[in-house]
C-alpha cells in the first residue's frame, strides 16, 4: 500500500516539481549559519552532501562535502520528512559556520545538486498551499520577524499560533447556519410560518454584526500594534507643535525657536507609547504664505493630516478660544481630532482633559511637561490600547478591508430582508460576506494577492 501525504482538510500533499534553498539567518559574520532546503530532491541532496540521509528529527554532525568530496564545513544537520515539516515537504537544514563565504559555497553547492534559490517568502507559501499554515498565520511569520516592540511580538506570536484564524472561523460558521436556515426557508415557501419574517433571522443576522464590530475593534488595535499609529501635530505657527514632538520623543528632534514658520518640511520621528509604536509627524504650520517652500510645507502638511490615525490641532493658551485656526481648514468629517491647548505654564493654568464641542481637549506645556502623561493616555486610550498586556493578536490592513467589505453585505443583507423580506437577496449578501472573511484566512484568495503577501517575507522565510 502507498502512503500518500494529506493535510489538515485531507487534501493530498503532492511533491513540489522543484527544490528550493535559501540561506535562512541574516547577511554577515555570526557563529552560527543555517541553510534550508525543501522539495523533493532533499533526500538526494542529503547524500551527495553528507554521505546519508540524516534520521528524522535526529540532529547529525556531518562535513559538507563538495562536487570532489573535501569538505566545505562541518556542522549539524536535520531532516523532517514529508508532511511532518514547516512546508510540508521534506526539508533538510544545515547548521554550519555563519561566515558569508562558507555559507556562499554551500549554497551554491546545494544550488548544483538540482535545487534552485527560493523566492522570499516561498517556504511560508509552501506551507500555506499544504495546508500548514492559513494565509493569516503566514503573515504572522513574517510579523514576528519584523516586530518592533515587544508587544507586537507576542500579539504576532499568538495569532501564529491561530487565535485571529479561530475569532474568523466563529464568525464563518454562524454565518454558515444563517445561510442554511435563509436558504431552506427559500426551498420551502409552501410552508405555513414563514421563517424569513418570524425574528430569527434578524437576530441572528444583528449578533452576527456585532461579533464582526467586537473583531474589527480588536484587529484594528492589532494593525496599530504592528504598523504603529500615525499621529499629525498641526496648527498655526509657533503654536508650539515642534516643542510637543520633542517632548513626546524625549529629545529635541525638531528644531524650536521664536520665529514663526521655523518648521517648513515634515519632520518624521518612531516613538514608543508603553510598547505602542507612534510614527509622529511634526508639519509646518498653517497659514497663507508668499514663500514657495513654505507653501509646499503647507501642502504636505495638508497630505498628512488626511492620512492620520490621529491629529493633534495645537494651539496657544494665549490664543483667541474662538478663533484656533481650525477654520477654513478643510478637515474631512469624522476625522480624528484633539485639541491641544500648549503654553499653560505662561498663564499659570492647571493641566487637563475634557470633551469639548470639537472633540476631547487637553491643556499642556510642552516646554515644562505638565500634562503630558495626560496627552499619554489619551493617545492609549484613542486606540483602546492597555499596555504590554492588551490586545488579542497582530493583524494587517487586508483584514480590515475584508472585515468592512463583510460588515457592508450583512447590513446589505439586513435592509433588503427588511424592506423585501427577499430570501434570495439576503442569501446572496451572506454568501458575499462569507467570502470577504475566507479572503483573511485564504479560503478565498487571488494569486495576485498572495504574491503581493509572500513576495514581503524574507528571503529563507
Amino acid at each position: 500500500m502507498v502512503y500518500h501525504p494529506q493535510d489538515r482538510a485531507g487534501r493530498e500533499i503532492a511533491p513540489a516539481g522543484e527544490t528550493i534553498a535559501a540561506i535562512a539567518t541574516a547577511t554577515g559574520r555570526a557563529g552560527v549559519g543555517i541553510l534550508r532546503v525543501s522539495g523533493p530532491a532533499v533526500e538526494a541532496i542529503a547524500r551527495a552532501l553528507l554521505g546519508r540521509v540524516p534520521l528524522p528529527r535526529r540532529a547529525l554532525l556531518r562535513d559538507f562535502l563538495d562536487s570532489s568530496g573535501e569538505p566545505i564545513d562541518q556542522g549539524i544537520a536535520l531532516y523532517f520528512p514529508r508532511p511532518h515539516s514547516f512546508t510540508g515537504e521534506s526539508v533538510l537544514e544545515l547548521q554550519g559556520h555563519g561566515g558569508p563565504v562558507v555559507l556562499d559555497l554551500l549554497l551554491q553547492r546545494v544550488l548544483e545538486l538540482d535545487a534552485r534559490l527560493a523566492r522570499p517568502g516561498e517556504f511560508s507559501e509552501r506551507a500555506f498551499l499544504n495546508g500548514k499554515l492559513d494565509l493569516v498565520q503566514a503573515e504572522a511569520v513574517a510579523d514576528l520577524i519584523d516586530a518592533g516592540t515587544a508587544a507586537a511580538a507576542r500579539l504576532a506570536g499568538r495569532t501564529l499560533r491561530g487565535r485571529l484564524s479561530e475569532r474568523v472561523g466563529d464568525l464563518v460558521e454562524g454565518l454558515i447556519r444563517l445561510r442554511l436556515y435563509v436558504e431552506s426557508a427559500i426551498d420551502f415557501p409552501e410552508e405555513e410560518i414563514d421563517f424569513l419574517s418570524n425574528g430569527k433571522v434578524s437576530a441572528d443576522l444583528q449578533s452576527i454584526i456585532g461579533d464582526l464590530d467586537r473583531l474589527y475593534t480588536a484587529t484594528n488595535t492589532g494593525r496599530l500594534l504592528r504598523e504603529g499609529m500615525t499621529l499629525v501635530i498641526a496648527g498655526r505657527p509657533n503654536a508650539g507643535k515642534s516643542s510637543l514632538l520633542n517632548a513626546l520623543a524625549g529629545e529635541d528632534t525638531a528644531i524650536v525657536t521664536a520665529q514663526p514658520g521655523t518648521t517648513r518640511d515634515l519632520v518624521r520621528e518612531r516613538i514608543q507609547l508603553d510598547g505602542m509604536p507612534l510614527h509622529v509627524i511634526d508639519t509646518a504650520g498653517l497659514r497663507d504664505s508668499d514663500d514657495p517652500v513654505e507653501r509646499e510645507g503647507v501642502r504636505r502638511a495638508r497630505g498628512e493630516m488626511a492620512q492620520a490615525d490621529l491629529i493633534l490641532w495645537v494651539y496657544d493658551a494665549e490664543a483667541d478660544p474662538h478663533n484656533l485656526g481650525l477654520q477654513g481648514e478643510e478637515l474631512a468629517e469624522g476625522a480624528p481630532l484633539t485639541l491641544v491647548r500648549n503654553k499653560i505654564d505662561r498663564l499659570g493654568q492647571a493641566a487637563g482633559l475634557w470633551e469639548g464641542e470639537a472633540g476631547v481637549e487637553v491643556a499642556l506645556s510642552a516646554k515644562t511637561g505638565e500634562g503630558m502623561d495626560l496627552l499619554r493616555r489619551h493617545l492609549r486610550e484613542s486606540v483602546g490600547y492597555g499596555g504590554e498586556a492588551s490586545g488579542e493578536f497582530i493583524a494587517r490592513r487586508r483584514h480590515l478591508d475584508a472585515l468592512e467589505r463583510a460588515r457592508a453585505h450583512l447590513v446589505q443583507g439586513g435592509q433588503v430582508l427588511a424592506q423585501e423580506c427577499a430570501g434570495e437577496l439576503l442569501a446572496e449578501e451572506l454568501r458575499l460576506a462569507q467570502r470577504a472573511l475566507g479572503e483573511i484566512t485564504g479560503e478565498f484568495s487571488a494569486d495576485d494577492l498572495l504574491g503581493r503577501i509572500f513576495a514581503s517575507f524574507c528571503i529563507g522565510k
